[in-house]
């Protein structure tokens, strides 16, 4: 989400940044040839202990007895009834579609500050003040950690549904209050609400689809997050093109962000919550009733059993401890989550977005309007092409696929600035390699790192684990969006390109030794492999 590959750094980046340089500036500072720092880790045998095993299967593998992964874990037996979920994402379809439409709401407030801010600092006073202008776009993510942080609780307690719906309050009125704002506390004050309301729904969208999705579609489905990411983006980015003839129009837009808020709340009404959460609840008949209109009457005795199986095994109790999560098999689903949003931050994701603008005027597209649109569109490209491919290749291939995708794309446009052999040629290579580098996150690092890490999760610990994934996310985004600039200061953008590149590769070993696949498996029976090898 997800998501968890958001443009908010990036958008500070542009804002922060009062004298906008060329892209040869840059180029300039390669000829100092700094030596590219290589954010790598180092994988051996002996921590494969930490790598979490699932079953790995095809679903074309349903009539066979058995499957171990590649550890030898012990066999268990295959769904018989997989077909039954050929035509079966139909009737969660909806329900989907009301919880992705928060990331919507994600997406349209990371670029709704992009053109606005300059003419909000200077209707409330603070024009030309680069340090405020970053922080009233940047405070959002401080309310986006806490909001992930405290979202495994509610969750616990109260169920996705009913936390959605109280999750809009923030972003409703967060929305209002910085539309309305005549001072610079009101609009950070609002940002703030923002920030915390999408802190929660990014951790909440993905555990909710991975719960009510039929397993088939489980990842397809889940790939809605970044698509509805994508198009609050670009839909923010159009509705932002009036702001630079009218100097009030941002208050406009801040109002429009009100409304899906609204639209969320209300459709929750009429959606289910997951039944695996009505079940460790110990509502066994609105499970049922969930699951008929869900999956289908024939998978209700199987879904109810494993599900019974999975909380008898788990606890009794329906709210987990934050300790549980340094225990066995937990421990090792929180550093994967961990791990994947950290290198997910620091292959560059953030960092390219804020010089591809720089990228595009150097071969005439001055609009930078125009080549955020352009961004937006790739990205969500890339995010269709993870909605056909999630389900059919695999988790693990794309998250493979992805990072060395970014991984060339990175390494070609570093040769590109290193070594110009001709400036032509140079800005059309920076703007292929731009292009291919947002493309492969999108199809990959982008929408998988989410969905894999609640599949991973426990029933129990699911909430929790996932808003810690989503606070090391959280920090990692600002943390980059902190000192990026001052490193492209210092070395020039080819070192630091060089660098996103080999923690792409690194990222990319990772995701071979650590992760399995979990396409075509129940949640109930990727939880009892964990539990195998505990």
């Amino acid at each position: 989400m997800n998501s968890l590959y958001s443009f908010s750094a990036a958008i500070v980046y542009t804002q922060c940044d009062p004298i906008r340089k060329p892209l040869s500036f840059y180029k300039a500072k390669t000829k100092t040839k700094t030596k590219p720092q290589n954010l790598s880790c180092s994988f051996r045998h002996p921590y494969n202990k930490l790598r979490v095993s699932a079953l790995k299967s095809d679903p074309s593998e349903s009539h066979q007895t058995g499957v171990a992964d590649d550890e030898g874990a012990e066999k268990l037996p295959l769904r018989q009834n997989d077909a039954n979920f050929d035509s079966g994402w139909l009737p969660a379809f909806p329900h989907v579609l009301v919880a992705s439409m928060s990331n919507f709401i994600f997406g349209y407030h990371i670029g709704v500050m992009n053109g606005p801010i300059v003419s909000i600092a200077r209707e409330l006073g603070f024009e030309g003040n680069s340090l405020i202008e970053g922080l009233v776009v940047s405070i959002f993510i401080v309310g986006a950690f806490i909001g992930s942080i405290s979202s495994g609780s509610l969750v616990d307690r109260l169920g996705c549904r009913l936390t959605f719906q109280i999750d809009s309050i923030p972003l409703i009125l967060g929305a209002i209050i910085s539309a309305q704002a005549h001072s610079l506390n009101e609009v950070i004050g609002g940002r703030f609400l923002v920030g915390l309301g999408i802190g929660v729904n990014t951790v909440l969208v993905p555990i909710y689809i991975s719960e009510v999705a039929p397993t088939k579609y489980r990842g397809a489905l889940g790939s809605l997050c970044q698509i509805g990411t994508c198009l609050g983006i670009i839909t923010s980015l159009i509705l932002g093109i009036p702001s630079e003839n009218d100097p009030h129009w941002w208050r406009t837009m801040l109002y429009i962000a009100s409304i899906p808020g609204i639209l969320v709340a209300i459709g929750m009404q009429f959606t289910v919550d997951s039944p695996r959460w009505l079940c460790k609840a110990g509502r066994i008949n609105d499970a049922k009733t969930v699951i008929r209109e869900l999956w289908g009457e024939s998978e209700i005795d199987s879904a109810i059993e494993e599900f019974q199986s999975v909380c008898k095994s788990d606890g009794s109790d329906s709210d987990s401890r934050w300790s549980e999560i340094l225990e066995e098999p937990h421990s090792r689903v929180a550093f994967i989550g961990g791990a994947l949003f950290v290198l997910q931050q620091f292959a560059g994701i953030n960092g390219v977005l804020y010089f591809s603008s720089l990228t595009f005027q150097e071969v005439g597209v001055e609009s930078g309007a125009v080549a955020s649109l352009f961004v937006g569109l790739t990205n969500f490209a890339g995010a269709l092409c993870a909605l056909y491919l999630i389900d059919r290749e695999g988790r693990q291939k794309l998250l493979i696929g992805s990072y060395l995708g970014m991984a060339i794309s990175m390494f070609l446009v570093s040769s590109a600035v290193f070594c110009p052999l001709d400036e032509q040629l140079s800005n059309n290579l920076s703007i292929l390699g731009t292009i291919m580098y947002i493309f492969s996150f999108a199809i990959g690092a982008g929408p998988v790192t989410g969905i894999i890490i609640s599949e991973l999760s426990s029933t129990r610990t699911r909430g929790k684990i996932m808003g810690l994934s989503f606070s090391t996310h959280w920090v990692c985004n600002f943390i980059v969006g902190l000192f990026f600039l001052e490193l492209v200061e210092k070395f020039g953008v080819a070192p630091i390109y060089a660098s996103f590149g080999a923690v792409s590769l690194s990222a990319a070993t990772f995701a071979y030794y650590f992760i399995v696949e979990t396409k075509g498996r129940s949640l109930e029976e990727i939880e009892r492999s964990l539990n195998v090898k505990a």
